[in-house]
């Protein structure tokens, strides 16, 4: 039946198609059409020139340009300037003296004549540089080991000597019959046992400064860091384990034999790994390893496995839990470690005595779902804003304690805990000033769907407005601060590049024109920013795209954000670009789209954030069916023409809309999807619906392939076949079941040579005018 109905519509398509501005064929063209913008822009080391990645000409990839005070318009700088451009140069007490690594070998740079100078450099490249409290001690990395280079004497030198595997001291011998037997009746015997003994004796005397070996076995070695003394030098070991991979075939391949590939592995409770803090003591020439069960909560259950049966629940015992590498204070007197437990309920931030291995706790978080949030990862092993004040004795960190992500401060010497910033909003970005006192802040005070920029000052604790028009502000500062370098977009205006003084709605001069003339030339909507309440009372805000009333055909159709924890129903240009320049498309043949925020996106505090724990498939959809109801009572929609479409998390709740609630969509487009969520990664699954092993329940309720028997509307599904993402394993194995159940009115499109993000327009075409075609010939009366 639904072949059928695709042929009956092709010519209504085409004609359609012919008489609007806007064609499949060049939107699928993604920045192509649009106009690539500038991305990863930078200001020089002195402050006169401002770097960014473009490609104004189309080109095969983006190219570096710089823009400086007095140029009319950017210009292209050389390869070598360019990678220069990208380097990570560290600051030093000497404001005129930089260092840098670059290709493994250390350079000394002084900006005020643009002089760089090579001070090491060794077949094993270094790594990591850290940059010592004494002026001219730098630290690097090289291979496992850490080395202190005092360029004010020249001298290098190693201060650990960490080796993988096995001590590879000889053995003692056993004591045996013979050997007892030689030595009472042999003087020669005893005389070279005496003299060995003698050796040993001296040896100890006149012992070698150099390091002891330390052999970590099969562990692995990460997170060096010295502190700026020199003194101490802490690191991570993490037990090494088998882990099983996910196996990924590519068909398309230059030499026409197939090639197999290890992507991810599943997510399980075996994933968690056990690691160790450990600190070398440079002094004592010894490791020590910090002993962390007296952390409060660390042997707390989660709520969860209270659902089920009592001998499921494990005894009581530590939490595995990563401690990352300390932050220190300008001369190290203080060390201050973030700790995260693997099943990242918990989050605690410490103190650290290094000199003991002790450690004083100051501040802990806990969430029954998992911890994240704005500059609180959602990675157990990330870690979050953390820094000290100018004071030396003041930490700053994020915590949703109050339902949004917010900034506080914690004096070590007072115990004093504050809360800097309070609302209904969150605090997305926190950048310290230069002198310490005070902080730079994009948040979303203004509206959920905003970027805004702000100034904090601590003495007053008053929110400077710098910039807080609608739409989104990436900021980056000039060394001296005086400058901003901003990335700005709108709704239907892409990014571009801006520079301003560093004021109050400084006047910003746009130094990047990206946009092509295909693109200008067509007048792009901007999508009106609505809310509705869900079913539990929760405002939903979602992007509006609606025709006018003489062209409405009184169909809608519900786009899904894919990654699950994203927003898209905001105030600046959207990452799903080909898709608002789809949506478009669809309300000039009549259509109203809407494009929901829905639970468990990103900008709405904690309890949004979390809303979607331990159900997949749960609010998340019901705040879609919401956003149905919402088009049927205020724009005249039809309850019966009604469709669904969105990849990845999107195509996900496609199909569960599809499955578990197959009355409301008359057809649904599911791109890239996750069928089976205990087939998926471990740090995103993990966290949501905790492991398959201890919560089977809320796999089983969350996953589209158990409910592939309610499937009544027309499906159409499409997926890329070298997606080392979502596996295109996933939707094999949703076809068959439904090839099993004797279900019919369903497709799927597969995609050779696409990953989960596609790269080719030709895919894309294909793809979207196969979603088209659906809707067509689905939603439009006959």
């Amino acid at each position: 039946m639904y072949k059928k109905v695709i042929l009956s519509f092709c010519v209504f398509f085409s004609i359609v198609v012919n008489s609007q501005s806007l064609k499949l064929e060049e939107i699928m063209k993604g920045n192509s059409f649009i106009g690539e913008q500038p991305e990863n822009e930078r200001w020089s080391v002195d402050g006169q020139k401002v770097y960014f990645d473009w490609n104004p000409n189309n080109d095969l990839a983006s190219s570096t340009y710089y823009w400086k005070k007095g140029m009319t318009k950017p210009e292209l700088v050389s390869p070598i300037e360019a990678a220069f451009s990208k380097l990570d140069f560290k600051k030093t007490s000497n404001p005129d003296l930089f260092y840098y690594i670059d290709k493994g070998r250390l350079f000394s740079y002084f900006p005020k004549n643009n002089l760089s100078k090579k001070l090491f450099q060794q077949s094993n490249p270094i790594s990591n540089l850290q940059i010592g409290f004494d002026a001219g001690v730098i630290y690097f990395r090289q291979n496992d080991n850490l080395f202190q280079f005092n360029t004010n004497e020249g001298s290098i030198i190693q201060l650990t000597n960490f080796k993988k595997g096995k001590s590879d001291e000889v053995a003692k011998e056993k004591e045996s019959f013979l050997k007892t037997q030689q030595q009472e009746l042999f003087q020669f015997v005893r005389d070279q046992e005496a003299l060995k003994k003698w050796n040993l004796a001296k040896e100890k005397i006149t012992k070698s400064d150099f390091p002891k070996s330390y052999f970590y076995g099969k562990d692995n070695l990460s997170n060096l860091k010295v502190d700026p003394k020199g003194k101490y030098i802490t690191f991570r070991l993490t037990e090494d384990f088998e882990r099983k991979s996910e196996k990924m075939e590519r068909f398309i391949t230059a030499d026409g034999y197939n090639k197999i590939e290890d992507t991810k592995p599943k997510v399980s409770i075996t994933n968690l790994i056990p690691t160790k803090f450990g600190i070398y003591s440079v002094a004592k020439d010894s490791v020590s390893f910090v002993n962390f069960s007296t952390l409060s909560h660390i042997q707390d259950v989660p709520k969860y496995l209270e659902l089920y049966e009592k001998s499921k629940i494990a005894e009581k015992k530590d939490k595995l839990i990563v401690v990352q590498e300390p932050v220190y204070n300008e001369n190290g007197t203080y060390a201050v470690s973030e700790i995260r437990s693997q099943d990242n309920k918990d989050r605690w931030i410490v103190t650290l005595n290094l000199e003991n291995g002790t450690f004083q706790e100051i501040e802990y978080q806990h969430d029954e779902a998992w911890i994240g949030g704005p500059g609180i990862p959602s990675s157990s092993f990330g870690r979050g804003t953390l820094g000290f004040l100018s004071d030396n004795e003041t930490v700053y960190f994020q915590s949703e304690a109050t339902g949004y992500s917010h900034l506080y401060t914690y004096n070590l010497k007072s115990k004093k805990k504050t809360q800097l910033t309070r609302g209904e909003w969150e605090v997305r970005d926190v950048n310290l000033a230069k002198d310490k006192k005070s902080f730079y802040l994009t948040t979303n005070t203004t509206h959920a769907g905003n970027r805004n920029f702000y100034k904090l000052n601590l003495s007053t604790l008053i929110l400077e407005p710098l910039l807080i028009k609608d739409g989104a502000h990436e900021v980056s500062l000039s060394p001296d601060e005086s400058n901003l370098l901003v990335r700005y977009s709108y709704k239907n205006q892409p990014w571009e590049l801006y520079i301003g003084d560093n004021k109050n709605n400084p006047n910003l001069n746009q130094i990047t024109f990206s946009t092509t003339e295909s693109f200008k030339s067509y007048k792009w909507r901007e999508p009106e920013v609505i809310s509705f309440t869900g079913q539990d009372g929760t405002k939903v805000n979602a992007r509006l795209y609606k025709p006018e009333s003489s062209n409405s055909n009184k169909a809608a159709i519900l786009f899904v954000h894919g990654a699950g924890y994203l927003q898209n129903a905001h105030n600046y240009w959207s990452s799903y670009h080909r898709e608002y320049m789809f949506h478009n498309l669809l309300v000039d043949l009549g259509y109203t789209v809407l494009d929901i925020d829905y639970r468990g996106s990103d900008g709405y505090g904690r309890n949004f954030r979390t809303g979607i724990y331990r159900f997949m498939g749960g609010k998340d959809l019901t705040d879609q069916i919401d956003g149905k109801n919402y088009l049927i009572q205020n724009h005249g929609i039809d309850t019966s023409r009604v469709g669904i479409y969105g990849g990845s998390y999107g195509g996900f709740i496609t199909l569960m809309g599809m499955l578990t609630t197959p009355k409301e969509f008359a057809s649904g487009a599911a791109l890239r999807s996750v069928t089976d969520w205990a087939h998926y990664n471990h740090g995103y699954t993990g966290n949501i619906l905790n492991f398959p092993e201890t919560d089977p329940d809320a796999y089983k309720k969350s996953s589209p392939i158990y409910f592939a028997d309610n499937l009544q509307g027309n499906l159409l599904m499409l997926h890329g076949m070298v997606d080392d993402n979502v596996e295109y394993k996933d939707i094999v194995r949703m076809s068959q079941r439904f090839i099993e159940l004797g279900k019919k009115n369903w497709s799927l499109s597969a995609y050779p040579v696409e990953a989960h993000g596609f790269k080719e327009t030709y895919s894309w075409v294909d793809e979207y005018s196969r979603i088209l075609d659906l809707f067509n010939s689905t939603l439009l009366k006959k």
